[in-house]
């Protein structure tokens, strides 16, 4: 049982360090998007590479959580679920500023990118 709340943290702290270093990057590397994002104009490229950066995050998670938790496949899902219940206040928060399809994407593939991250056997 511990294991298992270790490993849904664990995953969840994954996915905030991979995303702000993915972040970080993505920053530097471009001036643009810097440029862009107080006022969330962001370019469709610029939208693809923050929807990249969620799946990176999300593998990550799924695969952290996944060895920590001996492939369980519930406790890898429930890693899934809490991204979902975290990331729906946050985008109905933004939802003006990004396209529905942004939004669907991100939202929707937040469970299964997880259970890809965690591998077959989860």
């Amino acid at each position: 049982m511990i294991r298992n709340i270790l490993a849904v943290v664990v995953g969840l702290v994954v996915f905030m360090v991979v995303a702000s270093i993915c972040g970080a990057v993505l920053r530097v590397a471009w001036p643009d998007y810097v440029a862009a994002a107080p006022e969330y104009a962001f370019t469709l490229a610029m939208q693809i590479a923050r929807l990249a950066i969620g799946a990176v995050s999300t593998l990550a998670a799924g695969a952290v959580t996944g060895a920590i938790a001996k492939r369980n496949r519930a406790v890898v899902l429930a890693t899934g679920i809490v991204l979902v219940v975290i990331f729906v206040p946050i985008h109905v928060t933004v939802w003006d500023k990004f396209p529905i399809w942004y939004h669907l994407v991100f939202l929707v593939s937040l469970v299964p990118v997880t259970l890809l991250g965690a591998g077959r056997r989860a």
